[in-house]
Formats: C-alpha cells, sequence, structure tokens
C-alpha cells in the first residue's frame, strides 16, 4: 500500500475486460449446481456435487443461484435463464409451505426436511425474486407472497427490523435479533424497490441501516456488535465459544462492516431524501474495517475479532474479501479518494494469489491465518454470489441493486 496508484483500475479497459473474463468462467464453472435432476446442490474443488444424492436441497443455494443467474441473464450469457426459471419453480414448489406460508430451509423428494422459516433465508428468497424480475421472468406471485410474509411475519415496525425465526407453524423460536440477517434483508428491500418502483422498501432498508449502523455500530466506535436479544440489546458474550460459527461468529464480524459500507453508498445514491449519515458511516466502517481486520504482514481479513481489536477467529473467508473489493469499489467511486483505489487493488492482488482457482475455476473458501487452505466450516466452492457481484459491480456506477446496475448500465 505504499505505491501511488496512476489511474483507478476501475476504468482501465484491460481491467474490465479481465473482469468480464472472470464472470464468464464463473458463470460456467456454477452451471453444475443445477444438476441433472433438477436439485440444486453446492460444488466441491472440481465442480461436482458434494455430498449424497439424497442430500435435502437447500434453500440458500436455491436463491443465491436463481439470483446470479438472473444477473448473467441481464448481462446476455446465454444458459442462464433456464437455471432461473428452475430456482423460481424450486422455490414455489418445493420450499414455500402452501398451508402455513413461507418458505422451508430445506427439502428432499419427500417434502421439508427443515422446517424452519428464518428471517436471514427469507430475505434470499426475496432477493432471487427482485432479480429475476428485473432479468424479465414472470417472478410476480413469488415477489408478491414473500413480500407479504415478510410484512405479516417478520417485520417489527416499531423497531424497524427484522425478527430472526420461526417454526413452520410460527412460533418465534428463540430470543434473538441479528445484524446479519437485517444486513441482507437490508439488501434484499433495496433490489424489491428496484424491482417495483415502490419507494417504501427503499424507506424500510434504510430503517434498518438507521438502526444497526446508525444507533447500534456508531455507539460501538464501529465495531458493530452482530447478536442481540428480542428487545434489540447487545449480547456481546453470544458464541464466544463457536468462533467458527459460519453465521453467528462470536465478536465483530470483518465482512459485514464491509459489506454494510457498500450498502450505505447504496442507501446514500438511491434513498430520497439523501440521508448524509449513511456515507459518513460507510467510510467509517470501511476504515474500521481494514484498520481492524487486515494482516498488515501476511495480508488477509480476519474473520472476527474481539470487541478491542484482537483478532478472534484470524481465517480468512473468501466473502469477506469479495466485500472489501466491492465496498472499496464504492466509495472509490463517490469519494475520488486514492486511498479506495489502493486497497481496491490491494485485495484484488490477495485474492488472485490466493484465492483464485485459476486451474479449476471458483474461489476457494477458506485460508488459515497464513493463507494456507483449510477447510470448516466451509468446504469445496460453495458460493457464487458474492464472487460474482464483486467481479460486476466495480466498473458499474452503484445502484439499488446488482441486476439494476446491470440493466441499466447495459
Amino acid at each position: 500500500m505504499d505505491h501511488a496508484p496512476s489511474r483507478s483500475w476501475r476504468v482501465s479497459p484491460t481491467h474490465r475486460t479481465w473482469l468480464d473474463a472472470q464472470v464468464r468462467g464463473l458463470i460456467d464453472f456454477y452451471r453444475a449446481t443445477l444438476s441433472e435432476t433438477g436439485r440444486f446442490v453446492e460444488l466441491d474443488d472440481d465442480g461436482a456435487a458434494m455430498g449424497a444424492a439424497d442430500d435435502p436441497q437447500q434453500l440458500l443455494t436455491v436463491t443465491r443461484m436463481t439470483h446470479s443467474f438472473a444477473l448473467g441473464e441481464v448481462l446476455g450469457i446465454p444458459g442462464c435463464a433456464p437455471v432461473v426459471e428452475r430456482g423460481l419453480e424450486s422455490l414455489w414448489r418445493q420450499h414455500r409451505d402452501p398451508r402455513h406460508g413461507g418458505y422451508a430451509t430445506s427439502v428432499d423428494e419427500r417434502g421439508p426436511r427443515d422446517t424452519t422459516k428464518a428471517a436471514y433465508l427469507h430475505a434470499h428468497v426475496l432477493l432471487a425474486a427482485s432479480s429475476a424480475t428485473i432479468a424479465g421472468h414472470d417472478a410476480g406471485d413469488l415477489l408478491s407472497d414473500v413480500l407479504g410474509v415478510l410484512d405479516e411475519r417478520f417485520w417489527e415496525d416499531g423497531v424497524g427490523a427484522s425478527r430472526e425465526s420461526f417454526s413452520a407453524d410460527w412460533r418465534e423460536l428463540e430470543d434473538y435479533r441479528g445484524a446479519n440477517s437485517n444486513m441482507h434483508l437490508c439488501e434484499a428491500y433495496l433490489a424489491a424497490g428496484d424491482a417495483t418502483g415502490e419507494a417504501e422498501y427503499t424507506h424500510r432498508a434504510l430503517r434498518i441501516a438507521a438502526l444497526v449502523i446508525g444507533s447500534r455500530a456508531r455507539d460501538n466506535a464501529w465495531m458493530l456488535p452482530e447478536h442481540y436479544d428480542g428487545h434489540w440489546r447487545a449480547q456481546r458474550d453470544y458464541n464466544r465459544d463457536h468462533l467458527d460459527d459460519a453465521f453467528r461468529p462470536y465478536g465483530v464480524t470483518i465482512g459485514h462492516l464491509l459489506e454494510w459500507s457498500r450498502l450505505l453508498i447504496t442507501l446514500w445514491t438511491c434513498a430520497t431524501p439523501r440521508e448524509d449519515w449513511t456515507r459518513e458511516a460507510a467510510i467509517a466502517l470501511f476504515d474500521t474495517a481494514v484498520r481492524r481486520g487486515w494482516d498488515a504482514e501476511r495480508g488477509g481479513l480476519a474473520y472476527t475479532v474481539d470487541f478491542d481489536g484482537a483478532a478472534a477467529n484470524p481465517d480468512r473467508y473468501w466473502w469477506s474479501l469479495t466485500e472489501g473489493i466491492a465496498a472499496a469499489a464504492a466509495l472509490g467511486q463517490v469519494t475520488g479518494e486514492e486511498t479506495y483505489e489502493r486497497w481496491y487493488r490491494t485485495f484484488w492482488d490477495f485474492a488472485a494469489r490466493y484465492f483464485m482457482d485459476v486451474a479449476r475455476g471458483g474461489w476457494y473458501a477458506e485460508l488459515d491465518s497464513a493463507n494456507r487452505r483449510t477447510t470448516g466450516p466451509w468446504y469445496g466452492k460453495p458460493d457464487l454470489y458474492h464472487i460474482l457481484q464483486c467481479h460486476l459491480l466495480p466498473v458499474r456506477p452503484v445502484s439499488a441493486s446488482v441486476a439494476g446496475a446491470l440493466r441499466d448500465s447495459a
């Protein structure tokens, strides 16, 4: 980080061509996520299905792949539309609960396996339906249905955020509120506003951000507590003995500070009237993330840190780096400050050296603190969503949704 960039990579024709080639390679690699039997599966290092043939299909996999291939369709990559159509069908006919409403966490050929109805996953249903709509699919019933479920079951209007999880018949399962699920609902509501033209959903995204970041993160010097009780009181010791939990780890999640930074710049750009605090908070979160989370000696972002800034889990997860890339690009675009270009290049250099599998395709999911390959909780190459977005967002204007950014810049 000691050299002065001559100009932004984001305007370099060579860099743009490289990003485009990577996108096409990623889409090709992850086509195998939709198996020949019509199931959505996670992939191993070689791009083959992981697990047994009768393993349940996960709602998270279906939604993220439906969203991602909708982005490919907007880009004009052939073969994406059938994946989106199958994803929409799976959501409506397999995961949707026609009796009680909502969407089951996992299903198999006999029906629901995990009947939990989680805010985190319903946010992804909304994102998938919104992106598919922008891509031109008839996803209106799905979009309307999941918006109705979120309204009726999850949204707490007095608070301006979501409840967390329920049983199949809508009994609340835990005295818990999560920053992570609400962050993804913020993203999904932004996309829903873009897909429907309804400003109410952008306003909801802003309300979530105001609570989680404008209040809770700001009051904690931008070291965001992730876990809360039902009254939104921080639970700082939550999962102290589960440092590698994939979705609810102890401490401050560095990648989420960066992801929130990107979302706040999106809100600053898209919300009417403009909320200037969102720009201030985006800058503060990015600065906190790289100051507390980046390993200056070996490179890489720690998964989590303690509330005093010391590393809690120093392993490096792929998705944290992708969010760093996207946040640096967004901040560089709106501020013009050189520091974000430096970080943008630093993050990409690290990705190219350690995470990208040039020979087979995709990214490795996890490294240890010495940047050596490791596994647990993540195995194989489980995710296209984060990786694809960090290739698409940097060279397009900040927009309410990724699909909308692609649509508007075509």
